[in-house]
Order: structure tokens, then sequence, then C-alpha cells
């Protein structure tokens, strides 16, 4: 299963930068095994969706083309030290993930 990292830094307009980094092997469908000679199957994160304390604050929308282990970021701007922030993400292949964090 892939592993989901967070780290939240403070942003210099007050705000926090909220980054995330999934480990996941983000095929296209394209490649094709050296040792066998088949395509190696399609196999990458569709959505992340972000909350902040419970609600749903920003969506992101990947595909194939985007690249090995994707990190990804937004800006919170109405945060606050205590705050939750959560991602989920979910793939082609239907498998899901996520992490969360409280802002210090």
């Amino acid at each position: 299963m892939a592993v989901t990292k967070m780290k939240i830094k403070k942003d210099k307009s007050g705000g926090h930068v909220v980054m995330v980094l999934v480990k996941h092997p983000m095929e296209t469908g394209n490649r094709k095994d050296k040792k066998t000679g088949k395509k190696v199957p399609a196999h990458f994160v569709k959505t992340m969706v972000f909350t902040h304390n419970g609600t749903a604050v920003a969506q992101a929308n990947l595909g194939p083309a985007v690249s090995k282990n994707p990190l990804t970021q937004i800006l919170l701007t109405n945060s606050n030290s205590g705050d939750t922030v959560s991602v989920q993400w979910t793939d082609n292949q239907g498998k899901t993930g996520g992490t969360e964090a409280t802002i210090k």
C-alpha cells in the first residue's frame, strides 16, 4: 500500500502551506516490463481531497501523466493552531489512502 506523508508549515501571509507526498508508482499503462515484454497495467492516483476541520477545501484531479510519488500542496488562509487537516486519495484501481495532521 502507498504511504502518505503530510507536512504543514506556517506561510508568510499568516496561513499554512499543506504539503502531501504520496509514495505511489503512478504507472501510465504504456510502459513495458523489460523481463516479460508485457505492458505494466495503469496504476495512478485519480483524486485527492483535502479537508480542514472536516470541511472539504480542495480537490486535485490527477492522472497518468503525473510523475511517480506525487507531491501536492495547498495554502490554507483561514487556519489556526489546533485545526485538523486531512487528505484522502483514490487511485484508478480503487485503492485508497490518506493521512491527518493537527496544525501546530
